[in-house]
C-alpha cells in the first residue's frame, strides 16, 4: 500500500495527503448516512 510506502520512507507530506483525503472520505460519509437517515428508516422523526 502507498500508506506503508510513506510510513517507512518517512514522506510526511505524503501521509498527510493520504490521512487528509481519509478524513473527507469518512466526513462526507458520514454527512451522507445523516441526511439519507430519515429516508432509510421511516420511523425515525425530528423534533423541532
Amino acid at each position: 500500500l502507498l500508506l506503508n510506502t510513506a510510513l517507512y520512507s518517512r514522506d510526511y507530506p505524503l501521509l498527510q495527503g493520504i490521512l487528509l483525503l481519509l478524513t473527507v472520505i469518512v466526513l462526507t460519509v458520514n454527512l451522507a448516512v445523516d441526511l439519507l437517515y430519515k429516508k432509510l428508516d421511516p420511523r425515525v422523526r425530528y423534533a423541532h
